[in-house]
Order: C-alpha cells, then sequence, then structure tokens
C-alpha cells in the first residue's frame, strides 16, 4: 500500500538532481549535440548516404530527450507557483535557448520534407521503429516554409504568441476570489473556488460564478484582446503563411486525423444535445426546480456531498487498476513512489490537473487540486491514466512514446471508468447508485458536450475574428452556443456569455478541446468491449496503449475494432451513455 498521509508535494530531482543548479550543465550536453549536427550539415545531398541520415536522425533523437528534461523542469517549477519571479524568469529563458536550438537544427527536418517521394522512402524504410515518425514528418510537407522563414516564425512565436499566452497564465492564476461560506469569507485560488459548483446550496452555487465572472469580468478587455490577438496570429501563420485550409487543419494534421473526421465528431455531438438536456430536465425535478439554472448543472442531488480523504481515494483507485490489470497498477504506483505527484493546494499553483510523461524512461508527473471531493478521486484516475499511457509506451523512442492526441485520452478516461463503474457494480443502495449514475452523466457533459461545443466555438471564433468582430459579439457567439447545447432545460444568464476568456485550452492549446469529446467516446466504445469480452479483452487494450505514437492512430483503433470515420461509430459512445441515462431513469422511479 502506498504511505499516503500527507498529501503530497512533488520532488523534481529526478529531472535534476542539484535543481537549477544543473541547468547550466544539461544546456552545455545540449549545445555538444547541436553542434554535432550543425557539423553534419555539409554533408546534406539527395543521394545522402543511409549510415549518414541515421546518424542525423540518432543525434535528433539524443537532442530531443536533453531538451524535453530541461524544459520540463522549467514548466514544472513553474507551476508549482505560477507567481514565482524566479521560475517565470527560468522558464522564458529556456524558451528563448530552446527556440534557438530548434532554429539551428531544423535545416535536416526542412531538408528531409523538401526531398521527392522516390528519395524520402529509401531513408524511411531504412529508419526501423522511426519509419511512422518520418512518415508523419512528410504530412506537413505543403504547408513548410523556407529555413529562413521558419526561423523567423520560430523567433516570432516565442516573443509573441507565447508570451500572450504567458500573460494570460501569470494574471489568471494569480486572481484571489472571495466567497461567503457559513458566515466566514474565503479568500481562493480559482481551484478552490470551483470545488464550490459542486456544493448543496443553491445560493453557494449561484455566488461561485458570479464571483467568477466578476474576478474574470474586471480583466475581460485586456483577456479578449489577447485572444484575438492569438486568433489573428495563427490564421496569419496556417492560412495566410503555410495554406491550411482553416486554423483547425493544424490541429488536424497534428493529431494525424482529416478534417472530415473531426467534423463529423463535432456533428454527431451536436446532433445529441438532447441527451444532456434529457438529463438536466430530469436532475431538475430531482432538486425540486421547475428548471435547472446554469449554475446548478453539476449541483448534487444529496443535501450533502460526502468528502474523501487522500489516502482513501489513492486506495480505491490503485486497487481499482489491480483488479483490472496489475501491470497498470503497478505502473501507477510509481507516481508516488518515487514522489512525482503535487496534490496539495496552494496559493499560486497552476490551477486544474495535467500530466507531463517527459522522457520514456522517467516516471511521468501529475499535478492535481485535491480537495477530498469524489470528483478530485476521478481526476487523479484521470491523469494516473495518463501517466499509465506514458509507461506503458516507455519502450519507445522519446520521437514516438507520446500518443497522438486522439489516443490521448484513452487510458486516463479508462481508468476513470474502472474507478466508478467498480462502484456501481459493487453498490446495493439505491440512492448512492443514483449519485454514481448522475457523477457519470455530469462527467461526460463536462468532458463531451462542454468540449464540443468549446471547440466548434473556437472554429466560429476564428472565423468571426478575421472578419473583425468585436468582444461583445464574440461573447454573443459563446452565448448562441450555450442556447443551443442546453435548450429549454437550462435557464442562462448574460454573464456566462464571458464564459470563454475563462477557459485555458482555447489560449494555450487551439481545438484541443475536443480530443476530451473523442477520447470519451471511443473509451466508452473500447469499454463496452470490455465488458462483453471480459479478460480476453485486456491484452488488446495493453497492446493498444503500449503504441504510443509509434503507428496511424486509424489504424491502431481499428486494430481495436474501431472505425473512428464512420458517425456510427461517435453514436455508439452517446448509446451508451443514453443507456446510463435510462438507467438513472429507472432507479429515480423507484425511489421516489
Amino acid at each position: 500500500m502506498i504511505d499516503t498521509k500527507e498529501i503530497p508535494r512533488w520532488s523534481l530531482q529526478d529531472l535534476l538532481p542539484g535543481g537549477t543548479g544543473d541547468l547550466e550543465k544539461k544546456l552545455a550536453e545540449i549545445e555538444v549535440k547541436v553542434l554535432e549536427i550543425e557539423a553534419l550539415r555539409p554533408q546534406l545531398s539527395n543521394d545522402l548516404p543511409v549510415e549518414i541520415f541515421l546518424e542525423f536522425l540518432h543525434d535528433e533523437e539524443e537532442l530531443s530527450k536533453q531538451e524535453a528534461i530541461v524544459d520540463a523542469y522549467c514548466y514544472l517549477y513553474f507551476s508549482e507557483n505560477t507567481q514565482n519571479q524566479t521560475a517565470l524568469s527560468l522558464q522564458d529563458r529556456m524558451d528563448q535557448i530552446l527556440t534557438e536550438v530548434d532554429n539551428r537544427t531544423m535545416f535536416f527536418d526542412l531538408w528531409f520534407k523538401g526531398l521527392s517521394d522516390e528519395a524520402a522512402q529509401v531513408y524511411i524504410d531504412s529508419a526501423g521503429e522511426l519509419r511512422y515518425y518520418l512518415i508523419s514528418k512528410r504530412r506537413f510537407k505543403p504547408y513548410t516554409l523556407s529555413e529562413p522563414e521558419e526561423k523567423i516564425i520560430n523567433l516570432k512565436d516565442v516573443n509573441g504568441s507565447e508570451g500572450l499566452v504567458k500573460i494570460y497564465e501569470i494574471l489568471t492564476n494569480g486572481l484571489e476570489f472571495k466567497l461567503e461560506i457559513e458566515g466566514q469569507e474565503k479568500t481562493l485560488t480559482k481551484s478552490g473556488l470551483t470545488q464550490f459548483y459542486f456544493h448543496p446550496s443553491p445560493e453557494i452555487r449561484a455566488a461561485t460564478y458570479k464571483e467568477l465572472f466578476r474576478m474574470y469580468g474586471n480583466h475581460k478587455t485586456v483577456l479578449a484582446q489577447i485572444y484575438a490577438y492569438l486568433v489573428r496570429d495563427m490564421r496569419a501563420e496556417a492560412v495566410g503563411l503555410r495554406g491550411y485550409a482553416s486554423p483547425i487543419s493544424i490541429r488536424n494534421l497534428s493529431n494525424h486525423l482529416q478534417d472530415e473526421v473531426v467534423d463529423s465528431l463535432l456533428d454527431v455531438c451536436r446532433q445529441n444535445s438532447v441527451l444532456y438536456q434529457d438529463y438536466f430536465k430530469l436532475k431538475a425535478r430531482m432538486l425540486g426546480m421547475d428548471q435547472l439554472r446554469r449554475y446548478d448543472i453539476y449541483a448534487p442531488v444529496a443535501q450533502s456531498e460526502k468528502t474523501i480523504e487522500f489516502n482513501d481515494a489513492t486506495e480505491l483507485i490503485l486497487d481499482s487498476f489491480n483488479q483490472f490489470s496489475p501491470r497498470i497498477a503497478k505502473a501507477a504506483s510509481r507516481v508516488f513512489e518515487e514522489n512525482h505527484l503535487d496534490a496539495e493546494i496552494r496559493p499560486g499553483k497552476r490551477s486544474g490537473a495535467f500530466n507531463m510523461s517527459v522522457i520514456p524512461k522517467l516516471t511521468p508527473w501529475v499535478l492535481v487540486n485535491f480537495t477530498s471531493r469524489h470528483r478530485d478521486v476521478s481526476t487523479l484516475a484521470h491523469e494516473l491514466g495518463h501517466a499509465v499511457h506514458g509507461m506503458l509506451a516507455a519502450d519507445h523512442s522519446v520521437l514516438i512514446f507520446h500518443a497522438p492526441l486522439p489516443l490521448a485520452e484513452t487510458a486516463s478516461v479508462f481508468g476513470e471508468m474502472l474507478v466508478t463503474d467498480r462502484l456501481l457494480r459493487e453498490e446495493t443502495d439505491p440512492d448512492v447508485q443514483r449519485d454514481l449514475l448522475m457523477s457519470i452523466l455530469d462527467d461526460s457533459y463536462a468532458t463531451v458536450q462542454r468540449q464540443a461545443y468549446i471547440s466548434i466555438f473556437e472554429h466560429e471564433a476564428h472565423d468571426r475574428i478575421a472578419e473583425g468582430c468585436t468582444s461583445d459579439e464574440l461573447a454573443q457567439c459563446y452565448f448562441e452556443g450555450l442556447t443551443e447545447q442546453f435548450g429549454d432545460a437550462v435557464k442562462l444568464y448574460d454573464e456566462f456569455a464571458w464564459e470563454w476568456i475563462t477557459i485555458p485550452h482555447i489560449y494555450t492549446s487551439p481545438f484541443y478541446p475536443y480530443a476530451y469529446s473523442f477520447g470519451q467516446l471511443m473509451v466508452l466504445a473500447l469499454y463496452q468491449q470490455y465488458l462483453d469480452e471480459g479478460e480476453s479483452f485486456i491484452p488488446r487494450y495493453l497492446k493498444l496503449l503500449s503504441y504510443g505514437g509509434s503507428a496511424e492512430p486509424q489504424e491502431i483503433l481499428a486494430e481495436a475494432g474501431l472505425d473512428i470515420t464512420s458517425p456510427t461509430f461517435w453514436q455508439k459512445g452517446f448509446d451508451v451513455l443514453r443507456d446510463k441515462l435510462d438507467q438513472l431513469k429507472e432507479i429515480v422511479g423507484g425511489i421516489q
């Protein structure tokens, strides 16, 4: 059993044992490797010997490892406390250094993309497990510019768009929120505030959202302008210079997906809005309300929400993982054993949750903000699932061990399902069964439908900003999406028109959110296979995770019996959720 008597704060020693003092040593190693790569440049030609090409490739692999270590250290150090000026300065410096490294070594990548298909194939056939890595590079050939242009864009980004993102993070992570609870005013971080979305008191839930929008509203002009600049910059580069069909096409190509697959996913999500509208109408009746307010969509039905101690949450997750596969439980345990988890709440710490799998042989680092809610158990299981995914793919090169975005949520959502479905199977109390089913539906709304509509908004926002719309018009666009989502099931309030400025992903990772919808619906289909097939499913699932990014996502999923090109596939995920809603209706009818 893992010793978790106290909520842990991670150590970064496994990245740099001497902390910031080791950075200069690591940077010196990077410089040596860059010089070795530069020394090979005069040999580049259309008939470059295969052995020299492989030398280039292996140097690139080693350089990627070293870059990943220093980049991860600086990011994790900054995430510990986004108000730490030393950490901020360090990350800024590292961004500059790594941009220069990329500029000095990009000639190899550009040379390879510039080869004819016939010449490139010779090198692809010689690359062993890196074959797919090279094939993926060639996809970007039509959108690649000259070396001087690419260098200018890199320099522009680190001081332009990346700087704007940093300003957004500093400003929003530094906000302090005031909320009165039981007669006492609390000063809260965003993570501390958002736990009250789930409070049993309707007044506190409403006050929570009002305080969120009050504080963000104080900065809405600046935050909206940051977003507009980021969007214009992305379109100017992606569409204007590189020739992509649309800004989302960059994300789709990086995800190894055709635009049509993503369009199909988002269309099916829109068509299934009625599922969640039905659920919210049922939830309103359970809460004794005529209509659910937007403040109430995560409201607990019980009068008080139980809490769970961190140690109990850890034991529950690891035991659930172990019942499915001891291999997965053993991998997740490493995050605790090696002190790679940061779960405590503290001022300045990055809000939300994430996993960072740095290089194959290092156990990933996980950040969560644990507030003892049952929902935090799902979040921890989710991020540990990400970590497991990285560890199961650790036999691959650093260049291909990260799963592409369409598969990135596979282990995380599956881990959540193992925990919640186990509780649902073992529980006999109808009240608890009801709460578990509601948790599944609440989480699936947040993960599938809400994320899909965020990506739909992004698509429209990028087009409208290009046409010169104002921030008020952008807020109205967001509000129209909420109206379509909720129909007559949920009462909306004007302040929610500005909810988009509180969503970090649209600033930091444009069009990332649809990956959550993709991953959740895909895992629902996979999980149903597991329920149907039992233990015979497990080796196939573990193999799927072990691919990492070493093969085409569509081929990996086809091996598991999934066809992501078909709208019917996406509908199957919603069918599973509809079944959960039907189960809930039956239980609620029995209780009432």
